[in-house]
């Protein structure tokens, strides 16, 4: 998994052509007639988007290079105990950069709202790891970090939807179609890990083994991952910004 996050990445940095989006911030402005504020939309930075698609990936190729190493027998030791805090830590940082991504081809450039999605969305894993911690020894399942983290999870596609409809109707329907695909595949690929807790949590069929959870949180981050990665390199290159 490390070297095919890894090769990934490095295609990315290689065969994409530089596609900058804008990421703006919003301050007072004054009108010196009407001596009155008002909200003013500035410019903050351009981002090379297929650059922060490579990023999530080498972040991938990176967490999953250390287990398979340095931290092998301390991640073997943790899945006995059905477990895996890395999986956690790596999540909270490429998925949260993954809904930036998302976000930002939805038409969210506002560099404090791209920060509080990136915030909810680590919240979310960081949950996921909590899930997992406070059920180790726990004969009854406490499912509160599984909601909570639902909840924090759900914000920022609620928030990305409002921008979405906004755009869609400011646009009269007109709107890049590779962005929908996104938006309708990685959500249902973030709905499918949540799935996956749960079956595991409730041993259902093949996940009353943890191993087999495992497995599946590894091939569903791959192919979420990958998803996102060519459809974000192939609309880039075939729809104006």
């Amino acid at each position: 998994m490390a070297i095919l996050h890894f090769l990934q990445g490095v295609a990315m940095v290689i065969v994409a052509e530089q596609v900058l989006w804008p990421i703006t911030r919003t301050r007072y402005g004054f009108n010196p007639e009407t001596e009155t504020i008002f909200p003013e939309t500035v410019s903050f930075i351009d981002a090379n988007l297929p650059l922060l698609v490579a990023a999530f990936l080498f972040i991938s190729a990176f967490a999953h290079a250390a287990i398979a190493t340095v931290l092998y027998d301390r991640y073997v030791e943790y899945l006995d105990r059905g477990m895996n805090p890395y999986r956690w830590y790596e999540y909270s940082v490429s998925a949260s950069l993954m809904i930036v991504v998302i976000g930002m081809l939805a038409g969210v450039w506002d560099l404090g709202t791209l920060v509080g999605l990136f915030a909810l969305v680590a919240v979310m894993n960081l949950c996921g790891l909590l899930m997992e911690q406070r059920n180790e020894s726990t004969e009854e399942i406490d499912w509160t970090p599984y909601w909570v983290g639902s909840i924090a999870g759900l914000v920022p596609w609620v928030v990305i939807a409002i921008t979405f409809i906004g755009s869609v109707t400011a646009s009269s329907g007109e709107f890049p179609q590779f962005v929908i695909y996104i938006y309708v595949s990685i959500f249902v690929f973030f709905n499918l890990f949540a799935l996956n807790m749960a079956l595991q949590y409730l041993e259902v069929s093949r996940w009353k083994n943890y191993l087999f959870g495992e497995k599946m949180y590894v091939l569903l981050s791959l192919v979420a991952k990958s998803v996102l990665a060519w459809q974000v390199y192939f609309g880039t290159l075939n729809s104006p910004i």
